[in-house]
C-alpha cells in the first residue's frame, strides 16, 4: 500500500506548513479533514481542491460538494468519491486547497514523498510535521492571548488601568494639582538654566 506524504503550505507564508501522510486508497475528504486539524481550523465551511501544475495554476476542481451559488465550467469531482491515488499523475503532484469561500484560506498542497510501507503505529491520515504558527481562523491565536494576559498581569496593563492615565502625586503620595501658576513657574525655572 502506498503512503503519500504531502506538504501543505499556507499561501501567505510558505514558512508555515504541515506534513500530512495519507494512504493512496483514502479520499480527498480525508485529506481535507487532516489539513483542517493540522492547522487547527474547524470544519464548518465550504472547501475545494484544484488539480495544479508547477506554476500553481488551478485545474479540475475536487469539491466537498457541488455548490449551487458557484458557476462551474465543468462539474467538480466530489471529495468523498475520489481516492488520493487516482489523482496522482506526477511524482511532485500539486493541488491548491481553498477553505471558507468568504475568507479564502488558500493552501498549496505538494506531494513530497511516496513510501511503500505504512507505519503500523500511525492512524492515517495524520500530520507528522508542523512548522510555524498556524494562522488564526478567527481573530487572534489563543497562544498570543495567553502571553498578552501574562504581560497585562505582570505590568498591570488592564484596560481600566490604562484608561485612568497617570496620577499626579507628590513625593509624599499626596495628590498634587497642576495649575497655570505652576506651569508658568516651570517655564521661568527653565529660563534660569
Amino acid at each position: 500500500m502506498a503512503i503519500l506524504k504531502f506538504r501543505i503550505y499556507w499561501e501567505d507564508d510558505d514558512s508555515v506548513y504541515r506534513d500530512v501522510v495519507i494512504k493512496h486508497t483514502q479520499n480527498f475528504a480525508d485529506l481535507h479533514l487532516a489539513i483542517l486539524k493540522s492547522f487547527e481550523f474547524d470544519s464548518k465551511h465550504k472547501a475545494t481542491f484544484y488539480r495544479s501544475n508547477d506554476n500553481w495554476l488551478r485545474g479540475r476542481e475536487i469539491s466537498l460538494e457541488k455548490y449551487s451559488e458557484k458557476v462551474y465550467k465543468v462539474d467538480p469531482l466530489i471529495m468523498t468519491e475520489v481516492t488520493m491515488g487516482s489523482e496522482i499523475k506526477d511524482p511532485n503532484q500539486k493541488f491548491v486547497y481553498v477553505y471558507d469561500f468568504n475568507k479564502f484560506w488558500t493552501f498549496m498542497v505538494e506531494l513530497i514523498n511516496v513510501d511503500k510501507e505504512e507505519n503500523k503505529k500511525l492512524t492515517y491520515p495524520v500530520c507528522i510535521r508542523t512548522e510555524g504558527i498556524a494562522p488564526s481562523q478567527y481573530g487572534t491565536k489563543g497562544l498570543i492571548d495567553k502571553r498578552l494576559a501574562e504581560v497585562e498581569e505582570k505590568y498591570d496593563l488592564n484596560a481600566a488601568a490604562m484608561l485612568e492615565g497617570f496620577s499626579q502625586e507628590d513625593e509624599d503620595g499626596n495628590a498634587a494639582e497642576s495649575t497655570e501658576e505652576d506651569a508658568a513657574a516651570g517655564e521661568e525655572s527653565q529660563e534660569d538654566f
